[in-house]
């Protein structure tokens, strides 16, 4: 538990960085909702084969032998290539499996994938799922920290769970004796990583075991201290708490600031300029 709080590899898997350097926390799917979405996947397409296969064995008795060889060779080719490709582009990375798991197909930097990245995880699953009755997915899946099959690794794809808990109110509250130092305390510097595996302890601190407890926010105190100026004389918890609540109370009066200037200057950026008609 104090590594999954306090490593920053699982950090650094979940963050994402968007062209306008806006981190986002994004979860990949775990192992399991991923084995169980591939599996409810390829059922799917076992399903729509052998229904394939089930209709031209009752309406084909006629047929060449050769033709009816080249159509279920046909059907294969659809079932496990043409169909997950199409599915996969039609709703932008959400198969049936998928849907169920609460997951879709993303690119590595976050955005939609195209054909290429869906053809190429079809085209890829034909060995690692279907030929291997997903042993090599299962393999691959094991070694990477976001659960990458190798079609993944090959189209620059992974799964992203869309289906997350609701998040909650995380309380906050400033010890009383720390009033004073509120009042000159500067966490501006705080970096946003940091402040984020903060507020995290904070919420996940008393599910956790007292050596734990303490372990973990002494580490997360030494990281945050050359970022605090003055630094309060209390234990390591209590100072995490009041840098907690200090930021986040700052970061709301900021944003409460912001949109108050955006509201006076609306009658201004949406007028018309001086004298132009109105038509």
């Amino acid at each position: 538990m104090t590594q999954a709080l306090a490593g920053s590899e699982s950090q650094d898997d979940r963050e994402l960085v968007t062209g306008e350097a806006v981190t986002l926390d994004v979860r990949p799917a775990s192992y399991i909702l991923r084995a169980a979405g591939t599996i409810i996947d390829w059922l799917f397409s076992l399903l729509v084969m052998f229904g394939c296969i089930m209709l031209l064995v009752a309406t084909g008795a006629g047929l060449d032998e050769a033709l009816a060889r080249a159509l279920i060779v046909l059907i294969l080719v659809f079932g496990m290539v043409i169909l997950p490709t199409t599915v996969e582009l039609a709703s932008r990375g959400r198969s049936l499996g998928k849907l169920a798991v609460g997951a879709r197909i993303v690119r590595d930097d976050g955005g939609a994938i195209g054909f290429r990245h869906a053809f190429i995880r079809a085209l890829v699953g034909v060995l690692e799922i279907f030929m291997t009755v997903g042993a090599i997915a299962a393999l691959t899946g094991l070694l990477n920290t976001r659960s990458k099959r190798l079609g993944d690794l090959l189209a620059g794809t992974y799964s992203q769970l869309v289906r997350v808990p609701k998040p909650q109110p995380l309380p906050l509250y400033l010890a009383p004796h720390l009033a004073g130092w509120a009042t000159t305390a500067d966490v501006a510097r705080l970096p946003d990583r940091l402040s984020r595996r903060i507020a995290q302890f904070v919420r996940q601190a008393p599910d956790l075991t007292p050596a734990a407890r303490y372990g973990l926010s002494t580490e997360l105190a030494r990281e945050a201290a050359p970022y605090v100026s003055p630094l309060p004389l209390v234990d390591a918890e209590t100072f995490l708490v009041a840098v907690a609540a200090l930021r986040r109370e700052r970061d709301a009066r900021g944003l409460a600031l912001e949109r108050q200037r955006l509201e006076r200057l609306d009658p201004v950026l949406s007028a018309l300029p001086h004298g132009f008609p109105d038509r």
